[in-house]
């Protein structure tokens, strides 16, 4: 309900542009840092973006609400807690996913896929593109419903030092998702199933340097798999290559510092490329 008034603000704010993002979390995080109850992440997802539809609909269409489920149940609105209609109606709902399970509920329920920078085109190709077209088919639902937006992980710099802080710092922030066993499907998918042992070994040693040995431990091999690793100029073109005709979106993920005039470059690579 909280999350429902203020995507609904959000959507007025913006005249009808907002796009809520939304994502689940691994258990240790659920219950530790959040101190929440774990349960079962995709259904319940499913259940959470039908509710909140639901109780956008009160407010814009003025249907009674009355939404009941297995995780949340909402039958109350009166019209003093009734915020005016937005603008656009309710805001696109995008959904983060890696595993096949939510990747299906994005197909079924949402009107975008949020594909996690820890991916590959080997497992966008053969794993999450599938999954998708499970959960739209499950929905009787068509491809043009859903928008694929990537989070791409991107090495790049002007100079051999840059290149190489830039290329450290993605191989950290890799090796930091591959020690998470829920996202153990995309190495294993490689044959790299080893490293991800390795590497959650690593995270919960007490060696102190532990986050540089398990950076150490991504190779090139790896890298290149899950980054676009090219200098500015030749990003747009990477990019186009690999994930052309897989993906509606692109939006850039960097584990280290640079000018914003190294993505101003990029960007008018990529318009040069959409443009006729």
């Amino acid at each position: 309900m909280q999350l429902a008034y203020t995507a609904h603000d959000l959507q007025a704010y913006s005249g009808g542009r907002f796009i809520l993002g939304l994502g689940s979390q691994i258990k240790p995080h659920i219950e530790r840092r959040f101190s929440m109850p774990w349960s079962h992440p995709a259904p319940r997802m499913r259940e959470f973006i039908m509710a909140m539809r639901a109780i956008w609909s009160a407010w814009n269409d003025g249907a009674k609400l009355s939404f009941r489920g297995d995780f949340y149940t909402h039958t109350l609105m009166t019209p003093f807690f009734s915020p005016p209609p937005a603008p656009g109606g309710a805001p696109e709902v995008f959904l983060a996913a890696v595993g096949e399970a939510m990747t299906a509920v994005a197909g079924e329920v949402a009107d975008g896929l949020l594909v996690h920078a820890f991916s590959t085109e080997r497992y966008l190709r053969e794993v999450t593109l599938p999954a998708l077209s499970r959960g739209l088919a499950a929905a009787g639902r068509s491809p043009a419903d859903v928008e694929v937006s990537m989070l791409l992980m991107i090495a790049t710099g002007d100079t051999e030092e840059e290149m190489a802080r830039a290329a450290a710092g993605t191989r950290h922030q890799i090796a930091f998702y591959g020690s998470t066993p829920a996202y153990r499907g995309v190495l294993d998918r490689h044959g790299w199933a080893g490293l991800g042992d390795e590497l959650n070994t690593l995270s919960r040693s007490d060696r102190d340097d532990k986050w540089e040995a398990m950076g150490a431990l991504v190779d090139d091999d790896v890298l290149h798999a899950f980054a676009v690793v090219a200098e500015p100029a030749d990003v747009a073109a990477e990019i186009q290559r690999r994930f052309g005709g897989l993906i509606d979106r692109v939006s850039f993920y960097s584990a280290y510092e640079t000018g914003t005039e190294t993505w101003d470059l990029i960007l008018r690579g990529l318009k040069s490329q959409a443009d006729p």
